[in-house]
């Protein structure tokens, strides 16, 4: 009877991240147009950092209950999932087009950060105070991307004027927060089932945390992904991938440590957060040169990420 109401979870987890990632997209795109905003700064903060909260409750949870490597492996195998998987599928389904000049800063912010949890996973444990030092740079990254937002907003003021309006603001703040509740619940569902199966068979709670439950967590920013994959938002696909991956590290480790320091298991000083890191790095210098990234390439991160996952067990 377990299995059964597992495999329920997953198939109900999957139909509400569905419908939250079209409400998230349509409600973001919209208050991009209606407030003057770039659909890159709206998918970094509003749709990255909104898909981001099953991995932040999730690391919490996992924290206090004693679980530090899935509340680690959770951050660490998400970040990996969201540019091997996410951004994979995203151009699988259509070619991403990256000519939005502005990923390039939030590019090097993700690769700080990536830098920067890498280095402090070699102290064993992320305490208190580290968990202060990153949440508050999440802060300064914040201030400083809404103030080159501004200065971008007033360059492009008659611009974006002339651009067709979307939903009012009720209605579209509506669609985002109703998106992002279907996306928590949804993703609360399936890693609730998912885990629940995994360990059943015995596997271990760091490989959970670095595949299924990373998966799991992922899965809003995969709906979103694909939803905006097919609307061809590419402004939205990159930047939930990017804003992604610096609110897992900034403010999910961040958050976490400061209610409950976390040890960190030596797997993920030397294995798992340099392949982290790797990954990071090779997109952004990937994202740099090109302005666009084809099914070609989608299909190449697919299998990187397949051949990631099929070695957990032996690390």
């Amino acid at each position: 009877m377990g299995l059964v109401w597992d495999l329920a979870f997953l198939a109900v987890g999957l139909v509400l991240l569905f419908i939250g990632g079209e409400g998230l997209v349509k409600g973001a795109t919209s208050i991009a147009i209606r407030f003057g905003l770039s659909r890159l700064i709206v998918g970094l903060v509003i749709v990255g950092f909104g898909t981001s909260a099953p991995e932040l409750l999730v690391s919490i949870q996992a924290a206090l209950a004693g679980s530090p490597d899935i509340a680690i492996g959770n951050v660490v195998g998400s970040n990996i999932a969201n540019i091997l998987l996410i951004l994979g599928v995203a151009a699988v389904i259509a070619p991403i087009a990256n000519t939005d000049t502005s990923i390039r800063r939030d590019l090097v912010v993700m690769v700080a950060a990536s830098l920067l949890i890498g280095a402090l996973f070699l102290f064993g444990t992320i305490d208190r105070v580290m968990g202060i030092g990153l949440f508050a740079a999440l802060g300064v990254y914040l201030v400083v991307s809404y103030g080159l937002e501004r200065r971008r907003r007033k360059a492009v003021q008659v611009e974006l004027r002339e651009e067709a309006p979307g939903l009012a603001p009720l209605p579209a703040g509506l669609f985002v927060v109703a998106g992002i509740v279907m996306l928590v619940l949804g993703a609360r569902f399936m890693v609730d089932g998912a885990t629940g199966i995994a360990r059943d068979l015995g596997i271990s709670e760091a490989v959970i945390g670095l595949t299924i439950v990373a998966i799991g967590t992922s899965l809003p920013e995969l709906a979103t992904a694909i939803v905006a994959a097919r609307k061809r938002e590419a402004e939205v696909v990159l930047a939930n991938v990017v804003g992604s991956n610096i609110f897992n590290i900034l403010c999910i480790l961040g958050i976490t440590a400061i209610i409950s320091p976390i040890p960190v298991a030596d797997r993920f000083a030397s294995v798992d957060g340099p392949i982290m890191i790797a990954v990071a790095a090779a997109a952004a210098l990937y994202l740099y040169r090109v302005t666009i990234v084809g099914r070609g390439v989608g299909a190449a991160l697919l299998l990187a990420y397949a051949g990631y996952v099929a070695v957990q067990n032996t690390v």
